[in-house]
């Protein structure tokens, strides 16, 4: 069996038949496209097969989605991986389902330690370089650093701002500032909690401005989203690009995706009581 070729001859199933259950995704995404006074003029779709159990009775996928998006007078492309998981009986891939990322456990978090101060030296973030790192990586990984397979959002945001010039501050603690090494890493270099909070507190290193509108943001800043809006901060994105109406369109790894619409309505982790925080880097309130 190319189990590969089963999955594509399910899609492509799925596709003629508009099995709802299975992509109202799709309709979904033309509907908040609608919204934004956008519109999806063409989907192409890849399959990229990942692995399969010992047992080989599963297997696990990603689609690669890439959207032809068009805003008013002009076009662009948005993609993502969006990840599946099948099961394998008698020969057969059958029941697809959408493959979760795991939860980060909630690390308590205590913010910068007292000796950060302001006389870590200053810095000036290039924001041109954390964008061109996020458009080189965002459906890849760099060798140089781990990747965390279950939850990659926040690592790949960290080095974006890393490739920004951004400086590493408070090893070897990992409670402590913003850092990564080969062996160890701070919570708020993976940890989008951690993250989020960090760049709440911190006074030298990484730190960020919180402002109130996605419309405020720059190329290079960053959204972090609580999407049960339950206090857990679970996801962090880099502004890449801006579209027609000034609104941020974002990369992200763990679904990799690239200029997709910053308030992630058309994810399945969204939810109505999603917060929101935004964040200037580089500067400070």
């Amino acid at each position: 069996m190319n189990i590969k070729n089963e999955i594509i001859s399910y899609w492509n199933e799925q596709f003629i038949l508009s099995n709802q259950e299975q992509i109202n995704f799709i309709h979904r995404k033309s509907q908040l496209a609608k919204a934004h006074q956008k519109r999806i003029e063409h989907v192409q779709g890849w399959v990229k097969l990942l692995s399969e159990n010992n047992d080989n009775d599963q297997v696990n996928y990603d689609l690669h989605f890439r959207w032809l998006v068009k805003d008013k007078d002009y076009f662009y492309h948005e993609e993502e991986y969006i990840p599946f998981m099948a099961n394998i009986e008698n020969d057969k891939v059958m029941a697809h389902r959408i493959r979760e990322p795991l939860p980060y456990s909630i690390i308590k978090f205590d913010g910068p330690k007292s000796d950060e101060t302001s006389s870590f030296p200053r810095y000036s973030y290039n924001r041109r370089e954390a964008v061109r790192y996020a458009e080189s990586w965002w459906d890849s990984y760099n060798p140089a650093f781990k990747y965390f397979s279950d939850n990659d959002c926040t690592n790949y945001i960290s080095q974006c701002l890393f490739a920004g010039g951004v400086p590493m501050n408070g090893a070897p603690n990992r409670n402590k500032g913003w850092w990564y090494n080969a062996n160890s890493w701070s919570f708020s270099w993976s940890v989008a909690h951690a993250f989020r909070w960090h760049l709440s507190g911190s006074n030298a290193g990484l730190q960020g401005s919180e402002v109130d509108d996605a419309k405020e943001l720059m190329l290079g800043d960053v959204i972090c989203y609580d999407f049960e809006g339950d206090g857990k901060w679970d996801h962090t994105t880099i502004v890449t690009a801006k579209d027609s109406q000034g609104m941020p369109l974002v990369n992200a790894h763990t679904n990799n995706s690239r200029h997709r619409y910053w308030n992630y309505k058309d994810s399945y982790a969204w939810t109505p009581n999603c917060a929101y925080r935004f964040f200037r880097i580089g500067e400070k309130n």
